[in-house]
């Protein structure tokens, strides 16, 4: 006669699953009820606010769009986001895999350790001499931008290209020398294909990160026409006198529309990609 087995519920991790999921949902309920309200709805009562509108109306959703000049707005931070993702693909995967496969090296062991250095210098220390610069270079505009996000996500992407290379066999490799394959065409045509699950994490990372960043466009692009991306356009919601919030997360929501279609369709390769690009 088979014996169940009960299993014990992991109370404590329970609890802390349960308090994770609350602090997601409610700022999103929050941000979604506000958004669909009318300023007239608003209260300083706690009840007032968590309420649901009295009536679902995408009023507010049209007005933000014609505040933050929506449409152009999306496409200077999509060409941004997308070509920053493009190149840091391209880029930190051969910075990664030439730094993988020649760890004995002193030399590229001390390129590694000097790249990945610079996850530990802030922004701050660094925004004033790039302003400068950028504006003497002539690339106080979106291409400056793209450039500095390169940049400042390389030390986090080249770690997690060096570290997921290490989980593939050099003998892939080796046979395809044999074959005749030269070290660019391997890499090519062997290696890149393999690393489907890194590039999906590098981009969702990358494209996060660039997406939701409010500070490197102000300080870069101040002085440029028609740089506008949509987090700099949504400080309109935010005046002297207060913030129009009904407004303000009606745009957040449209701005997280996007890039939440963006992670979900890549989703599925984040997990494997930073467990294994984890590894050193």
């Amino acid at each position: 006669m088979k014996t169940k087995v009960r299993e014990k519920a992991n109370w404590p991790v329970t609890i802390l699953l349960i308090l994770g999921l609350i602090t997601v949902v409610f700022p999103l309920y929050m941000t979604i009820v506000i958004a669909f309200k009318q300023p007239t709805e608003m209260t300083n009562s706690v009840a007032g606010i968590l309420s649901l509108p009295e009536k679902f109306s995408f009023a507010n959703f049209r007005e933000a769009m014609e505040v933050t000049d929506f449409w152009h707005s999306l496409g200077n931070s999509v060409l941004i986001t997308v070509i920053t993702v493009v190149l840091a693909i391209v880029i930190h995967s051969l910075l990664g895999y030439a730094i993988a496969r020649n760890k004995r090296s002193k030399f590229y062991k001390f390129i590694y350790l000097y790249v990945v250095s610079g996850m530990f210098v802030p922004f701050a220390i660094l925004m004033m001499p790039l302003v400068k610069q950028t504006a003497e270079m002539g690339l106080d505009n979106k291409v400056g931008v793209i450039i500095l996000y390169t940049v400042f996500y390389m030390p986090m992407n080249v770690l997690l290209y060096s570290g997921y290379l290490t989980n593939i066999p050099m003998a892939l490799e080796e046979a395809a020398c044999v074959d005749g394959a030269s070290t660019w065409k391997t890499y090519w045509k062997i290696i890149f294909p393999i690393m489907k699950p890194m590039h999906a994490t590098v981009a969702v990372l990358t494209a996060l990160g660039t997406w939701n960043d409010v500070m490197t466009p102000l300080v870069i692009m101040s002085g440029s026409t028609g740089g506008t991306t949509l987090p700099l356009a949504q400080l309109n919601f935010q005046t002297q006198f207060g913030t129009n919030y009904n407004l303000a997360f009606a745009s957040y929501l449209l701005a997280l529309l996007p890039i939440l279609l963006f992670y979900l369709i890549c989703q599925k390769h984040i997990l494997n990609g930073v467990v294994n690009g984890a590894v050193k």
